[in-house]
């Protein structure tokens, strides 16, 4: 255990957000997504849900603001114009952590590989169907010396 660090991340996870470097995406997977085939770097969140998996990560790492968009999501049967329960949750917790990014929703042709080229996937026990998420690093800029 840290402090200050959220406890669901464990030492696989924190050493993969730190060695991403910007531009880089993640990939936090729903149990049922195939993550062990299509992983470059797989990372096991096995009894966790995807939205508190989410919420721990964006406690830690900084989005891509210089690209267009850094927070996608997969949709209900890969209709970006359908959303599920799942995914209106996905949206309110992005919006609740880390406001300034909306939320796009691809369809399967755009979210796949994009999933499979991720720097690294996270497999959640996530039960919701279609509950795939991609986050985008950004940069931390150093602090101005006056």
């Amino acid at each position: 255990m840290l402090i200050g660090l959220p406890a669901i991340l464990g030492p696989d996870l924190l050493f993969t957000l730190r060695a991403m470097g910007h531009g880089e995406e993640i990939a936090i997977v729903d149990g049922n997504y195939p993550a062990q085939d299509h992983a470059r770097r797989l990372i096991r969140a096995d009894g966790h849900d995807l939205i508190a998996v989410i919420g721990a990560i964006l406690a830690v790492l900084p989005l891509d603001d210089r690209a267009e968009g850094a927070i996608f999501r997969a949709s209900e049967g890969n209709d970006p114009t359908r959303a599920g329960d799942i995914h209106r949750r996905i949206d309110a917790a992005c919006a609740r952590l880390a406001p300034g990014h909306a939320v796009r929703p691809l369809d399967g042709g755009a979210l796949y590989p994009r999933i499979r080229a991720a720097h690294a996937v996270v497999a959640t026990s996530e039960p919701a169907l279609y509950a795939n998420v991609i986050l985008r690093k950004g940069v931390i800029a150093p602090a101005c010396v006056t």
